[in-house]
Protein backbone atom coordinates (compact mmCIF):
# COMPACT_ATOMS: atom_id res chain seq x y z
CA UNK A 1 0.00 0.00 0.00
CA UNK A 2 3.18 2.24 0.74
CA UNK A 3 4.14 1.78 -2.95
CA UNK A 4 1.07 3.02 -4.04
CA UNK A 5 0.95 6.34 -2.11
CA UNK A 6 4.45 6.75 -3.41
CA UNK A 7 3.36 6.86 -7.33
CA UNK A 8 0.49 8.29 -6.46
CA UNK A 9 2.06 11.05 -4.97
CA UNK A 10 5.48 10.83 -8.05
CA UNK A 11 2.39 10.86 -10.44
CA UNK A 12 1.09 13.74 -8.75
CA UNK A 13 4.09 15.74 -8.82
CA UNK A 14 4.97 14.92 -12.42
CA UNK A 15 1.59 16.36 -13.30
CA UNK A 16 1.87 19.83 -11.52
CA UNK A 17 5.63 19.89 -12.91
CA UNK A 18 4.03 19.41 -16.72
CA UNK A 19 1.04 22.19 -16.35
CA UNK A 20 3.81 24.81 -14.83
CA UNK A 21 6.07 24.14 -17.62
CA UNK A 22 2.96 24.55 -19.81
CA UNK A 23 2.25 28.13 -18.17
CA UNK A 24 6.17 29.25 -19.18
CA UNK A 25 5.87 28.56 -22.60
CA UNK A 26 2.57 30.48 -22.86
CA UNK A 27 4.46 33.68 -24.58
CA UNK A 28 5.62 30.98 -27.55
CA UNK A 29 2.15 29.63 -27.88
CA UNK A 30 0.25 32.74 -27.10
CA UNK A 31 -1.89 33.15 -30.35
CA UNK A 32 -3.22 29.76 -30.60
CA UNK A 33 -4.09 29.44 -27.09
CA UNK A 34 -5.42 32.98 -26.48
CA UNK A 35 -8.58 32.07 -28.10
CA UNK A 36 -9.15 28.65 -26.28
CA UNK A 37 -8.60 30.39 -23.06
CA UNK A 38 -10.82 33.44 -23.91
CA UNK A 39 -13.65 31.04 -24.46
CA UNK A 40 -12.90 28.97 -21.31
CA UNK A 41 -12.34 25.88 -23.53
CA UNK A 42 -8.42 25.43 -22.86
CA UNK A 43 -9.91 24.31 -19.11
CA UNK A 44 -12.28 22.15 -20.15
CA UNK A 45 -10.13 20.15 -22.23
CA UNK A 46 -7.19 20.17 -19.40
CA UNK A 47 -10.05 19.01 -16.66
CA UNK A 48 -11.16 16.28 -19.12
CA UNK A 49 -7.99 14.64 -19.74
CA UNK A 50 -7.11 14.68 -16.07
CA UNK A 51 -10.40 13.09 -15.36
CA UNK A 52 -9.30 10.27 -18.19
CA UNK A 53 -6.16 9.83 -16.39
CA UNK A 54 -7.18 9.95 -12.87
CA UNK A 55 -10.21 7.03 -13.67
CA UNK A 56 -7.22 4.72 -15.89
CA UNK A 57 -4.70 5.33 -12.35
CA UNK A 58 -8.21 4.46 -10.13
CA UNK A 59 -8.69 1.17 -12.38
CA UNK A 60 -5.22 0.35 -12.55
CA UNK A 61 -5.14 0.46 -8.69
CA UNK A 62 -8.48 -1.67 -8.53
CA UNK A 63 -7.53 -4.50 -10.52
CA UNK A 64 -4.22 -4.56 -8.48
CA UNK A 65 -5.97 -5.11 -5.71
CA UNK A 66 -8.10 -7.50 -7.32
CA UNK A 67 -5.37 -9.60 -9.26
CA UNK A 68 -3.77 -9.39 -5.09
CA UNK A 69 -6.50 -10.41 -3.84
CA UNK A 70 -6.70 -13.71 -5.69
CA UNK A 71 -2.73 -14.28 -5.63
CA UNK A 72 -3.18 -14.60 -2.00
CA UNK A 73 -5.77 -17.31 -2.18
Amino acid sequence: MNKIRTAVLIFAMCLLNIIAFAQSMNNQTEDSTDFMRSEGKLYVVMAVVITIVLGIFIYLVNLDKKISKLEKK
